[in-house]
């Protein structure tokens, strides 16, 4: 099999290597720091004004969606049809899958026993038929259709285009694994059609460059909105689990993804630093979806060869969701805690366990977290799902943490299997995390 020659890398403006000086005010992250505050501030004055902002949020969110269906399916496509040998693909989505699994679990347990060690449901001593099921029975809709069968069967789209327009990346992963196998397969005569994705790789990535300037107003409407609509006041009954919750997840962050990072080569720190444009959109948004084709462009920045980042990150984004999971194990614990219900070592093992298959089974449903906790509570029902009412209110406060935890797990992923298939240009990565090679 001859793979398809590789043109000399063309440099595009969201990679360029040089760097020019810019004012503080012009910079990114400053721009989107300054809209999630003054987001805040609005919704905390003006709540009404600010539950119209909403329009905001979503539209910059929307914007992102529909460009990430194309971003991955060029850089999944150019980065496979380049390789020498197609065995490459199974093997680093093997090692991406095993390391996923093994960090999953980590990070399940580590809500567990967040959840003993802060007890947050201590003393609410709520009475399970005081709750209202009416508030979460939309969710549990949901998660009576998600099942492992119906999962693996909804990542086979009916078409071909309709994984492009329904934005389910494991569907569009999918089709442009194969297109991209079946390009290289043709060697010398799918040249031409590799140079026009390899064209149009570049048009897409300026695209996104574009509506990242818009990342600001985006940020600013859709934090507007959550503060204007739940008010800040709605934290004050649950502080206890939203402040063990955030600790958890940089505990998470710093001890666990440090260590790795540490083995792998690298600081965190200053892992999280360079990605701190994306952290703050997600911060502002609650969505780590809306900076995938951007963290996608990073990461190969900092080293790491295409076909690994087109594989890992995408894949990631429905198998690797760290923060997610230690929501779900601390959520549980939370209402197990706060209905005075106490849970075995085997039925909390066994919720380990559940929790590891459901956090798979919502990947592109919307609410996903929160669906993936009607799931498993209906999975282990010892704990009503009556008792999800008591954390809806602070759901979507929970849901940053959770998801800028998911981007870090996944940034940090896929270095970890670069590093793992010796394809991390580890110049690159010190050049652009400015410390020593």
């Amino acid at each position: 099999m001859n793979p398809i020659p590789v043109p000399a890398q063309v440099e595009t403006p969201t990679s360029a290597n040089v760097k020019t000086k810019q004012p503080f005010y012009r910079a990114m992250y400053f721009q989107v720091l300054l809209g999630i505050i003054v987001g805040v501030l609005v919704g905390h004055f003006w709540p009404d004004f600010a539950a119209d902002l909403k329009p905001l949020g979503d539209a910059f969110i929307k914007l992102i969606k529909m460009i990430i269906g194309p971003v991955v399916f060029c850089t999944v496509v150019t980065g496979i049809a380049g390789m020498r040998d197609l065995k490459k693909v199974g093997r680093v989505g093997g090692k991406a899958l095993l390391y996923f699994e093994i960090i999953s679990t980590v990070s399940l347990l580590i809500g567990l026993i967040g959840g003993h060690l802060f007890n947050p449901g201590g003393g609410f001593n709520v009475d399970v038929n005081t709750l209202d099921a009416k508030a979460v029975t939309g969710f549990a809709e949901k998660a009576q259709h998600l099942n492992m069968v119906d999962f693996l069967m909804g990542i086979i789209p009916s078409t071909f285009t309709q994984a492009f327009t329904e934005g389910n990346v494991l569907c569009i992963l999918l089709v442009s694994v194969l297109f991209g196998c079946a390009l290289s397969a043709m060697g010398e005569k799918g040249k031409p059609v590799y140079d026009i994705i390899e064209g149009l790789s570049g048009v897409f990535f300026r695209i996104v460059h574009i509506i990242a300037k818009l990342s600001a107003i985006g940020a600013f409407g859709a934090i507007a909105f959550t503060v204007g609509t739940y008010g800040v006041e709605s934290l004050l009954p649950l502080l206890k689990l939203i402040g063990s919750f955030y600790l958890l997840c940089i505990f998470f962050v710093v001890v666990i993804l440090g260590g790795v990072a540490r083995v792998c080569g690298f600081s965190i720190l200053r892992f999280l630093a360079y990605i701190k444009e994306e952290l703050l959109v997600v911060l502002g948004t609650s969505s780590s979806e809306v900076v995938l084709p951007q963290i996608m462009d990073k990461m190969e920045r900092l080293g790491c060869s295409k076909p690994v980042v087109g594989l890992v990150i995408p894949t990631g984004y429905s198998f690797n969701l760290d923060g997610t999971n230690i929501y779900l194990t601390m959520a549980v614990l939370f209402i197990a805690q706060a209905l005075n219900i106490d849970l075995t070592l085997s039925q909390q093992l066994t919720l380990v366990v559940v929790a590891m298959l459901t956090s798979k089974g919502a990947s592109g449903v919307s609410g996903a977290a929160f669906v993936m906790l009607t799931s498993t509570l209906m999975v282990v029902p010892i704990v009503p799902v009556a008792g999800m009412v008591l954390i809806l209110g602070i759901h979507r406060f929970m849901g940053t943490g959770l998801a800028m935890t998911n981007l870090v797990g996944n940034g940090v992923a896929t270095l970890v299997v670069s590093a793992w298939e010796k394809e991390l240009d580890r110049k690159k990565l010190a050049q652009e995390l400015g410390c020593k090679a």
